[in-house]
């Protein structure tokens, strides 16, 4: 059977969910596909405050963010089809879908991917030693604890000191589980220098040791101990603990981009989107962490809000004008998003290109060129660090030439 719709959108998380509701309230047909058995998405099992800041300006917990964000999105009329996982393609805008109720399609005419992203496991990190019992990511250690009241050990292990290794930290506790370590490889910790002296307070009790890896897990069948090794000295030593929390290392889930053929970023490996989210296919657009893996709840949120007007324009008929030029990122710099632009379209979400440094920088200073021309420069009051989105003001690109081929965002020393 094919069901048709005006907007599918693929995933309930904070950005899906906002372009549900943005969308249905001018009376579009809506349809928003979960494959869990809730909306919400990750914050619905981050059971901590910090959510809402930028886009509901309020600091609620994770779990609060994520029903009202489901509220907002029902109550402006959209539908929400949980535990319904989308397959495949049956062709450009139509989804191959299943459910408890079987096999389905959704013919739309246009759709929003918001799959999000997830932090890699132990396997695609290549994590030598014994296979033992006891290594989650955050992901899964957020959902045992907080989902379905499950236990962990006594000792953990945190691989990671970014925003969501603290977030890690804050479930332990609250599991009765004590974080002993949080490991970097970085020079100083990933995360905001607020995080870091919160980490080292009574609330969370957590020690970061930099410029340091895990290098091999010992014990059968339960985690017993973990090796790390200083990166500068190659000094190693063993840590006792029945818990490793792997942490940030982000990929998005870009599965159904890639079967739709759509062109794919080579530094977020998320989908080429412009600046107002169209993918390169026609009535494909896509928001969220899955095109800048990975950064807040309430920035995925606002790019619900930021492609509501993009996909309107696209149903009244409306066409991009021109061909879009390529924005790439040079080292240190990992990525650029969005990372196309495109005559007469809007800046992107809050004026801001979304970037991933490889290399602390505490004074930023960042140069758009192309074709060898200087066309923009920045120098900008807030750090390059790893471990967090670094945002640089869409402005720099002000007076790019749209025929003279890729612009490229670099950090200079001068």
């Amino acid at each position: 059977m094919t069901t048709p719709v005006d907007v599918a959108i693929v995933g309930a998380g904070p950005a899906g969910l906002t372009a549900a509701a943005a969308l249905s309230r001018d009376g579009l047909n809506v349809v928003v596909l979960e494959r869990e058995s809730a909306a919400g998405g990750i914050p619905r099992h981050s059971d901590h405050l910090g959510y809402g800041i930028r886009d509901m300006k309020t600091f609620i917990s994770g779990p609060t963010y994520a029903q009202r964000l489901t509220r907002q999105a029902i109550d402006a009329g959209a539908t929400i089809r949980t535990n319904t996982m989308v397959t495949g393609w049956a062709d450009t805008t139509t989804l191959e879908v299943t459910s408890p109720h079987g096999r389905d399609q959704l013919q739309a005419r246009a759709i929003i991917l918001a799959t999000g992203a997830r932090e890699r496991p132990r396997p695609a990190r290549m994590i030598p030693g014994d296979r033992a019992a006891g290594v989650y990511t955050t992901g899964h250690l957020q959902n045992i604890v907080h989902l379905k009241h499950g236990k962990v050990g006594r000792r953990a292990v945190v691989v990671g000191a970014e925003l969501v290794s603290y977030s890690a930290v804050l479930t332990l506790k609250h599991a009765g589980c004590q974080t002993v370590l949080m490991t970097s490889k970085y020079p100083s910790p990933e995360s905001y220098g607020v995080f870091n002296l919160a980490g080292r307070s009574p609330l969370m009790d957590a020690h970061v040791a930099t410029r340091t890896r895990l290098v091999r897990i010992i014990g059968k069948p339960q985690v017993e101990a973990v090796e790390i090794e200083n990166l500068d000295t190659a000094e190693r030593r063993i840590i006792d603990c029945d818990t490793v929390i792997l942490t940030g290392d982000w990929i998005p889930d870009h599965e159904l981009a890639r079967t739709a053929g759509l062109d794919i970023d080579p530094g977020t490996l998320g989908p080429a989107t412009d600046t107002a989210l169209r993918t390169s296919r026609p009535g494909v657009f896509a928001i969220g962490n899955l095109l800048h893996p990975v950064d807040t709840a309430d920035i995925a949120a606002l790019d619900g809000r930021h492609v509501a007007g993009t996909v309107r324009a696209f149903l009244d008929g409306r066409q991009p004008a021109g061909q879009s030029v390529p924005v790439q990122a040079q080292a240190p710099l990992r990525w650029v998003a969005p990372n196309r632009v495109r005559v007469g379209d809007a800046a992107p979400a809050r004026h801001r290109l979304l970037l991933w440094t490889d290399t602390l920088v505490r004074i930023p200073k960042v140069v758009a060129t192309q074709n060898g021309k200087v066309i923009g420069r920045r120098t900008l009051p807030w750090a390059a660090s790893p471990g967090r989105v670094f945002r640089v003001p869409s402005s720099i690109l002000d007076r790019i030439d749209y025929e003279a081929g890729p612009v490229t965002l670099a950090l200079v020393n001068d």
